[in-house]
């Protein structure tokens, strides 16, 4: 039995990249309560890695009210429920324009497991083509470029690059690296 169990759910609101829901729940106990959900689809964050270097994205985040460096990632629009490694390719082309010749996938990530659904994918991409990026309009004042190895893990300690999933990717990657799983 789950320690929780939803009673009712209504949503209270939605767009086309997200919906939020308070649910009615009762615990283990009998005790009653209310948890406010917010469901998103799976996203892809994809690592591009050509030799030292990484691609890295800069775009201004609205809810922080600033720009900030992150590894390529999103959902598809419209709620749509794509399958993570052509969601994956699909982010990449957009807001790099690379391609890759091979996709390899490092892990999952939790968004925010204690009001979010969602749930991503860690793809490390290599074998890289250059071309141009085909970004949404969301994505319209958004910068692309390579860093070495040493420029991220700089951009990390000094908390330019602060976004929680590129943070985590980086470690999947990290430990990828130091023990392969074969």
């Amino acid at each position: 039995m789950d320690p929780i169990q939803r009673v009712a759910s209504r949503e209270v609101y939605r767009n086309n990249w997200m919906t939020v829901r308070e649910d009615e729940i009762r615990r283990l106990d009998g005790s009653a309560g209310i948890y406010g959900v917010i469901d998103k689809p799976a996203y892809a964050l994809v690592i591009a890695q050509d030799g030292d270097r990484f691609r890295l994205v800069e775009q201004f985040r609205y809810p922080l009210g600033e720009r900030r460096w992150e590894f390529p990632q999103g959902t598809a629009p419209d709620l749509a429920d794509v399958p993570p490694g052509e969601l994956a390719a699909r982010e990449l082309r957009e807001e790099t324009g690379l391609r890759a010749g091979t996709m390899v996938t490092l892990g999952r990530l939790d968004v925010a497991a204690g009001m979010s659904s969602q749930r991503g994918w860690v793809f490390l991409a290599t074998e890289l083509t250059e071309g141009e990026p085909e970004r949404e309009i969301e994505e319209q004042d958004m910068r692309s470029a390579w860093f070495t190895r040493a420029d991220v893990e700089k951009m990390i300690l000094t908390g330019e690059m602060t976004d929680a999933q590129s943070l985590a990717a980086w470690t999947q990657l990290m430990l990828a690296e130091r023990y392969p799983i074969r």
